[in-house]
């Protein structure tokens, strides 16, 4: 099938309020946690986004009785898992096409004793190796192999056994996965340089609550005391943050008034002081977010007088998936900026589409690009541009509702990966977004 492509009409100042979807990132995580028991567990605020979708299908493969509630509630059962199902060719196309999956392989391991992985999809953002993963499963006491012919990941374990893992870099589904693994573990497992983002803390209370005992939640510390079994749990998804701090760049962009809801704003971590680096004003109202209308913003700069410089970082540092969004956002600030993508390094490769559009950029090297501010002295322009990856894809749709025109952006799939409806939802207070088959 082909992707489809939105036609964009810029220059609409949108006002209204919009609701934020659940997290992407959390619900891979929490959904694969279904797995490890045989009892009901229940998740609201599931997004309903393509990579989420993939997911669901993958555990109805492997016998998960899945009920959907509600437009945003299910109910999971695995009380008969089919382990012949990773054997198939249904199960080897349909993990390849999403990264999600290889959040499968912890919960498998520890129940069924054995996982197998083909090399995952997701986005072409630079090297994503698999390492962290694999070596804490090893720690615990599995047996790896890699099949280089048929490019797929095994491992297998009789008996998980709790040890003390140092992880060699801050993975955070590689923390989730060896969580995932050590829950059910014979003994205590330590993980020291643990991912502490917001949702590996989700998956940890949802596991605390279904009878793991985990401490150090939030910390990079985490010391894991084996049980025997798990049992039933309910858990809500947090507010998507990336969503969140992609609504307060696309208002500032495009001069917009919005309103967004609960945001569970405690949670956002350091995003709303990094906006407010961009010169972007908004107002906490409980936990929602105002942002009104804005003529221009300013870009701050150091004590010193030094140009600014923004980069991503493992929690609490700022999320490497709102980069993007910065850059494009302080195309049209007053003042000049340095963005260092220090984690990824393809995730820049979109700015010539940005280039084209009309920005001041500067693309240093595949880590690192100079924004200089146009201060809305020039309207950004409109063109035909196809979407690499996820988030590049919003950063991109922002760009062309700021812009004079017409613009057009193939392959929104990357799109759809993530953001749930979102031409419906922004068309709703006053976006012109027209999806649309290229071929008719």
């Amino acid at each position: 099938m082909k992707s489809e492509s939105f036609e964009v009409i810029g220059g609409c100042s949108l006002k209204g309020e919009l609701i934020p979807q659940g997290a992407k990132n959390e619900a891979l995580q929490v959904l694969c946690a279904v797995l490890l028991t045989d009892e009901k567990v229940t998740i609201s605020n599931v997004p309903d986004i393509l990579d989420v979708n993939k997911l669901l299908n993958l555990l109805k493969g492997f016998g998960v009785v899945v009920e959907q509630i509600n437009k945003d509630t299910y109910s999971f059962q695995a009380d008969n898992i089919d382990v012949d199902y990773l054997y198939t060719e249904d199960f080897r196309k349909q993990a390849g096409r999403i990264r999600g999956s290889v959040m499968l392989m912890g919960p498998l391991l520890a129940r069924l004793g054995i996982a197998i992985l083909p090399k995952p999809g997701g986005d072409k953002i630079g090297r994503r190796r698999m390492d962290t993963h694999f070596s804490g499963f090893v720690k615990l006491g599995a047996d790896f192999n890699y099949d280089v012919e048929n490019m797929a990941y095994s491992i297998k374990s009789k008996q998980l056994q709790g040890t003390y893992i140092h992880m060699d870099e801050i993975s955070v589904t590689g923390t989730a996965n060896v969580v995932m693994a050590a829950v059910m573990a014979k003994g205590t497992t330590t993980i020291y340089n643990a991912a502490c983002e917001p949702y590996l803390q989700q998956l940890c209370k949802l596991l605390n609550n279904m009878g793991a005992k985990i401490n150090g939640v939030g910390s990079n510390l985490l010391t894991i005391e084996g049980v025997e079994k798990l049992h039933k749990a309910s858990h809500r998804i947090l507010p998507d943050m990336i969503e969140i701090g992609s609504f307060i760049g696309l208002a500032a962009m495009t001069k917009s008034e919005i309103t967004i809801k609960d945001c569970q704003i405690k949670e956002l971590g350091i995003i709303p002081s990094v906006f407010r680096k961009l010169g972007i004003q908004f107002e906490f109202r409980g936990d929602d977010i105002y942002i009104p209308s804005q003529e221009s913003y300013e870009i701050q700069s150091f004590i010193d007088g030094s140009i600014m410089t923004f980069y991503d970082a493992p929690w609490p540092g700022f999320t490497p998936d709102l980069m993007s969004i910065l850059l494009v956002v302080a195309i049209q600030a007053k003042g000049s900026v340095l963005v260092h993508q220090k984690m990824f390094e393809s995730r820049l490769f979109f700015v010539d589409k940005l280039i084209d559009m009309g920005a001041q950029i500067i693309l240093c090297d595949p880590h690192r690009a100079t924004v200089i501010g146009l201060n809305r002295q020039f309207p950004l322009r409109g063109i035909q541009m196809t979407s690499p990856d996820i988030r590049a894809g919003v950063a991109l749709l922002i760009a062309a509702m700021s812009a004079e025109g017409k613009s057009v952006i193939h392959n929104i799939h990357q799109i759809d990966r993530g953001y749930q409806n979102i031409d419906t939802r922004l068309n709703a207070i006053g976006a012109k977004i027209r999806r649309f088959h290229p071929e008719g």
